[in-house]
């Protein structure tokens, strides 16, 4: 007799599931950081503000499917101690639909970590939810102390970061290849467990004390419960006039603005931030709170422009060089942004010449016009010319990953200014990749594939085929 046959309920999307995971992951932070409700609330009027003052940008941003999405982008940090919690990162976010890409190596900039993004890569899951987790893994071997190095090894070995819920949705996300609604509603709740502030340590004062001494970073990382989420950050439209709106609004603002300058183009990552808040934190030794402050987490904002190729980053790179070197003529250099400016004007600042030169990628669709006129259209046309024609649309496609200097800026200016430890340049992508159980995505070439599918697109439909 054969048993009674029960259908599979039917999954929820990874998509659904990581917009519920990033509202949840929003909710919890503005109840653990009250500014990053007033940070929300700034970025909401500057880029209500932005949209009213360039309809152009408002409608390319409604071709691009980006308006949408707009209010819910977020990105978050976290920073974790083993490779084990690292690999099993991985899984979680995988259930969300989230994967690792790039591999970024803070050390050079003197942050003891080396990192990738998990994120979304496909073009629909992007325009979905492009939730971003910058995920940092500690380098305990450049802790020069061995003793304090085992020290630390032996504290975060006795740790676990993830409830037994949420390894057992985990696993069977895995194994049914999908979670029903309910188990995703518990695996949300379960997995925001992970990235919850604790305010007591699991270490005493003493030792809290000399791991900050050797970098306030792997105190942060290895002295409490788990990776509490460090910041979470909204996308504006606007950052300089976020960045000028901060103080007003009771938040500490950084000095300057990370990453490129100003432009009329915007390309890859800009980002600042109000300070590391101090939080009181209670040690196993201590019965109050009073000789405990963290100072690690803090509100950061973002403003997003067009991925670069690898022509376009190498001259980004040039450049950023050239800042470096006017910067070392001492109190006879501009200040900073003069530089910066002074120093990106050699970087085309029209889409027109970003792409003819190869600097930046684009996303190619038909015009309405072009979709009317397709048959009597050469399918092998020069693109730059159907562009001038008004028959094919190039929208930049947008940048979703971070910068190393930039990202290694955030991490020191939110640390304090005496952290500037000088690790020998080390970039360990292979045994950051063992740790992790997979190879992180290459950013450029899924930017480089993007691009060629829309080609081919435009192109089959020139040609009266399917792509």
């Amino acid at each position: 007799m054969s048993a009674t046959h029960q259908p599979t309920p039917a999954f929820v999307s990874s998509n659904e599931i990581r917009t519920r995971f990033s509202r949840a992951m929003s909710e919890m932070y503005r109840k653990e950081v009250p500014q990053y409700g007033s940070l929300i609330e700034l970025v909401a009027d500057v880029n209500a503000q932005t949209l009213q003052a360039s309809p152009e940008l408002r409608a390319q941003m409604q071709r691009t499917g980006e308006l949408e999405r707009l209010d819910v982008e977020r990105h978050g940090a976290i920073r974790v101690g083993t490779p084990q919690e690292l690999s099993t990162l991985r899984r979680l976010f995988a259930v969300m639909g989230m994967e690792p890409v790039g591999y970024y190596d803070l050390s050079v900039a003197g942050v003891p970590v080396h990192s990738t993004a998990f994120r979304p890569v496909s073009d629909a899951a992007l325009l979905a939810n492009p939730f971003r987790v910058f995920t940092s893994l500690l380098r305990l071997e450049l802790i020069a102390d061995p003793a304090l190095r085992q020290q630390a090894s032996d504290i975060l070995a006795r740790r676990n970061i993830f409830t037994s819920e949420a390894l057992t949705l985990i696993e069977r996300a895995e194994t049914d290849g999908g979670l029903g609604d309910a188990d995703a509603n518990r695996f949300v709740q379960a997995a925001l467990e992970t990235f919850r502030w604790h305010s007591d340590a699991t270490v005493d004062a003493v030792t809290y004390d000399a791991l900050q001494k050797a970098h306030r970073l792997i105190a942060d990382v290895v002295c409490f419960k788990g990776p509490h989420i460090n910041h979470l950050t909204p996308r504006t439209l606007d950052i300089d006039a976020a960045q000028d709106g901060m103080p007003a609004r009771g938040m500490d603002a950084k000095d300057v603005v990370e990453g490129p300058p100003r432009r009329a183009c915007p390309i890859l990552l800009r980002q600042t931030s109000f300070k590391a808040l101090k939080e009181a934190i209670r040690f196993t030794d201590a019965a109050d709170t009073s000789n405990g402050a963290h100072t690690a987490r803090f509100g950061e904002i973002e403003q997003r422009g067009v991925a670069l190729t690898h022509e376009g980053r190498a001259l980004y790179d040039e450049l950023l060089a050239q800042v470096r070197s006017m910067g070392s003529a001492g109190s006879a250099a501009p200040d900073y942004t003069t530089r910066l400016q002074q120093a990106f004007v050699q970087f085309p600042d029209t889409h027109t010449a970003l792409r003819k030169q190869g600097l930046a990628f684009y996303r190619y669709t038909l015009s309405a016009q072009g979709q009317a006129q397709a048959a009597s259209v050469d399918a092998s046309a020069d693109l730059e010319a159907l562009i001038a024609q008004g028959l094919v649309h190039a929208e930049p496609i947008t940048y979703e990953d971070f910068l190393p200097v930039s990202a290694a800026g955030i991490f020191q200016s939110n640390l304090g200014g005496d952290e500037q430890k000088h690790y020998q340049a080390n970039a360990a992508q292979q045994v950051f990749e063992t740790a992790l159980g997979a190879q992180v995505h290459d950013e450029i070439a899924l930017y480089a594939d993007a691009q060629a599918r829309s080609m081919a697109a435009v192109r089959a439909a020139l040609a009266g085929v399917a792509a």
